[in-house]
């Protein structure tokens, strides 16, 4: 299940892509599968573990260019071990909802982008968000340990993406079927997995996942602009200033 709309992320086979934040790497695997060069990031070491065994399986069914893979590696979005102007793209999904230094994740991000390259980042939506919030502490921090620490408005986050020198070119909402069953699993307790109603929603939306029927996306479409459960932001990097050269001084005999 993608989040990222690719078309509007640009991406190009051999670009080199940064996914930060990657968790089990559906975005990481749709870049290879479309020929990008993907170096895959997450905090959590056994979700880097998951996603570089699915990689090597990836790789020996030929289902990826072997090229296409650069690494997956554990690091910290907020202190990023690349050089300033890696990347050709930079994907951030359901992540700076997590950091509490949410500024310094950004500043990073938009660092390791090369100027004219592109980004795409996804938080959760601020309505459907704020629902959960209020029908569960234990949805959140500090009850929910390593869960979420803000509630996005969107002139919040394009506020900070412009503030780190990146150009905000649009966005959009996705997963409005997604939004209910958080809902329903904070009305009967987050860390429930007993619950009947939550579960065949669940077996839902795993049916909706595999098989796509069009009917159903049709709904999802009609739906996400107003409860899509993530909102998605895709920016640009700004050109380097122009260094402005020093005057050339003439000496003039006295």
């Amino acid at each position: 299940m993608l989040t990222v709309r690719f078309e509007r992320l640009g991406l190009t086979p051999g670009d080199l892509v940064l996914d930060a934040g990657a968790g089990f790497g559906r975005h990481a695997y749709e870049v290879a599968r479309r020929g990008g060069r993907i170096v895959a990031l997450d905090y959590a070491d056994d979700e880097v573990r998951t996603t570089r065994a699915t990689f090597a399986a990836m790789m020996q069914a030929g289902e990826i260019q072997r090229d296409s893979y650069v690494g997956v590696m554990r690091g910290d979005a907020t202190r990023l071990p690349f050089d300033d102007a890696t990347f050709d793209r930079v994907i951030t999904s359901e992540v700076l909802e997590h950091i509490q230094d949410d500024v310094s994740a950004i500043a990073e991000l938009a660092r390791v982008l090369r100027p004219g390259g592109t980004f795409a980042c996804t938080v959760p939506s601020w309505w459907p968000e704020k629902i959960n919030w209020k029908l569960s502490d234990e949805y959140h921090a500090p009850k929910s340990v390593g869960g979420h620490v803000r509630i996005y408005s969107r002139t919040e986050l394009e506020a900070k993406l412009r503030a780190a020198g990146l150009d905000v070119r649009g966005h959009h909402h996705a997963h409005a079927l997604h939004s209910p069953y958080w809902w329903l699993k904070c009305a009967v307790g987050p860390r429930r997995d007993d619950h009947p109603l939550v579960n065949n929603y669940k077996k839902f939306l795993e049916w909706d996942i595999v098989k796509q029927p069009r009917s159903i996306r049709a709904v999802e479409r009609v739906l996400s602009p107003v409860m899509g459960k993530s909102l998605i932001v895709y920016a640009v990097k700004r050109p380097a200033p122009a260094r402005r050269s020093e005057p050339v001084r003439e000496l003039v005999n006295a």
